[in-house]
């Protein structure tokens, strides 16, 4: 089974919520199986010899959980987002601050910003989204460092 067709089920597995998929083709044999958060995990294994089962672990889509803040001990609980409205991500992608690099940020903490003024950058494939505020107010919080990869309604900023 090539890898394509491996990595296609294993995202089925991991889209639809069912807990296991098993899968023969010929000799062939493959069986993803969903972990569940706090489970033990095992090394997914690609191939195996005609005639065995391949039993590859997808784990359960993990829930937002905010950065922890630079000096934190290692194993500290992260500090609570501010108490606020989120501007959450709309996609995918690259977290940029500034337009370019070396330029100065879109925003900081304690601006106020009007609807629709620029925020930050989210690239995706190759291509450069700028993100709006969906509301008027103060910056509160940054959540996201610059450079980092963003998912899909991972909150980025919170608007006060």
């Amino acid at each position: 089974m090539d890898l394509r067709k491996l990595k296609t089920l294993i995202d089925l597995v991991q889209d639809s919520g069912i807990a296991e998929l098993e899968i023969k083709e010929g000799e062939e044999t493959v069986r993803i199986i969903r972990v569940q958060q706090g489970a033990a995990s095992a090394v997914p294994v690609m191939a195996a010899p005609p005639g065995q089962t391949v039993a590859v672990p997808v784990a359960a889509p993990a829930a937002v959980v905010p950065q922890a803040t630079a000096g934190a001990p290692v194993g500290a609980e992260p500090a609570a987002a501010p108490a606020g409205h989120q501007v959450k991500s709309p996609m995918v992608g690259t977290f940029y601050r500034s337009a370019s690099p070396g330029s100065t940020p879109f925003v900081e903490i304690g601006q106020t910003v009007k609807e629709g003024d620029p925020l930050c950058i989210i690239e995706a494939m190759k291509l450069l989204n700028e993100i709006d505020a969906d509301r008027s107010g103060v910056i509160r919080a940054i959540l996201v460092d610059n450079g980092d990869p963003v998912e899909f309604g991972e909150p980025l900023f919170v608007i006060e």
